[in-house]
């Protein structure tokens, strides 16, 4: 089951959260740890997307809690990834996690930046 989109939030669909409870049981990500994402100048298109893990909750961050997972982000990146949905990608085009942004209203032909 896919996760809806919400405007007001930023979701993890089916294919991340697996990947993301994978991580977790092989032991490449522990359960004190959750996921950033964010927003950073720079790319093709001018701003591009960056996902990290972190421990340490910061003044003004959102918090996004999914099926276990968290996901945390600051509020001046938020307002570029509101209503956006972290998916994952293994196939011939890449593996890796990819942003679902509604914002966008132009992407590189890559997927890792974006312009609003």
């Amino acid at each position: 089951m896919e996760t809806t989109l919400n405007q007001d939030m930023i979701t993890v669909n089916e294919r991340a959260l697996a990947q993301i409870h994978h991580l977790k049981k092989e032991g490449k990500l522990s359960d004190d740890y959750f996921i950033r994402v964010s927003v950073v100048g720079g790319g093709c298109s001018g701003l591009s997307y960056k996902l990290d893990f972190d421990n340490e909750i910061k003044p003004g961050d959102q918090e996004f809690p999914n099926e276990g997972i968290k996901i945390v982000c600051d509020m001046k990146s938020f307002l570029y990834l509101c209503g956006t949905e972290l998916d994952f990608s293994d196939g011939l085009n890449g593996k890796g996690f990819n942003f679902i942004n509604p914002n966008a209203t132009r992407t590189c032909g890559c997927g890792e930046s974006f312009a609003v």
